[in-house]
């Protein structure tokens, strides 16, 4: 069977990172558009890349929690493609090993003029460090105002899933929020959120609970055939 997981912020949060909009819409006491834009690279990068050096120290140090585990598990049964919206690499340092980072990743770097090569990044970059062409190195991220690559890719996924989960995303992050509209028909979704957005069509099986407990209760649904 070939599962099909769209994760979120909140998928990482139960391993300590901050989820993306935090109190009063800040992300870590930043305004996303100081920080989170092509805007804010051209206007301060010496603040972008503070911000990212101290993303990348905080997701270093931390460690890939019971879900993701749960998530890398479930390839000794299935066929487990993720598709995520986090930029850290839990998922892949649980032991997952189909992963698809929507909105890049803050362990790589690439010039900030062109998309290739990309680079391993597991420690800061500064303003003078540069790509193999001559240009500045920037974090490999998808700022807001950029296009998102990858979703080519994901909808082709998603296209093809014998059961789709969604799990620590709230739904309203768009493109990625449209991504389980492209899911075959008949093919059975399920929602892990203790708090779901209200409308959602009736074959969508809601799951009231953490990341964590939710995965854990949607493997022992499956093994059962649920």
């Amino acid at each position: 069977m070939k599962i099909v997981v769209l994760s979120g912020a909140g998928m990482s949060a139960e391993s300590g990172i901050a989820t993306f909009r935090g109190a009063g819409g800040l992300w870590e006491g930043h305004r996303v558009e100081d920080v989170a834009t092509p805007e804010a690279w051209q206007k301060n990068p010496e603040l972008v890349l503070q911000f990212y050096n101290e993303r990348r120290e905080k997701i270093r140090h931390a460690q890939p929690n019971k879900g993701h585990t749960y998530l890398a598990e479930m390839e000794k049964e299935h066929e487990v493609f993720i598709i995520t919206q986090n930029i850290d690499d839990l998922h892949e340092r649980a032991g997952s090993t189909q992963v698809l980072h929507l909105h890049g990743e803050i362990m790589k770097s690439r010039s900030e003029k062109y998309t290739e090569p990309l680079y391993d990044q597991p420690g800061h970059i500064s303003t003078g460090d540069l790509c193999e062409r001559g240009t500045q190195l920037r974090p490999h991220i998808v700022w807001f105002g950029e296009p998102v690559p990858m979703m080519e890719p994901a909808i082709a996924i998603v296209s093809t899933a014998d059961l789709l989960l969604i799990t620590g995303t709230s739904l309203v992050v768009y493109p990625a929020a449209s991504l389980w509209h492209y899911a075959p028909a008949g093919c059975p979704v399920y929602l892990v959120d203790p708090n779901p957005p209200a409308g959602l069509p009736a074959h969508v099986r809601i799951i009231r609970e953490t990341a964590v407990n939710g995965i854990q209760l949607f493997r022992k649904m499956i093994s059962h055939g649920t």
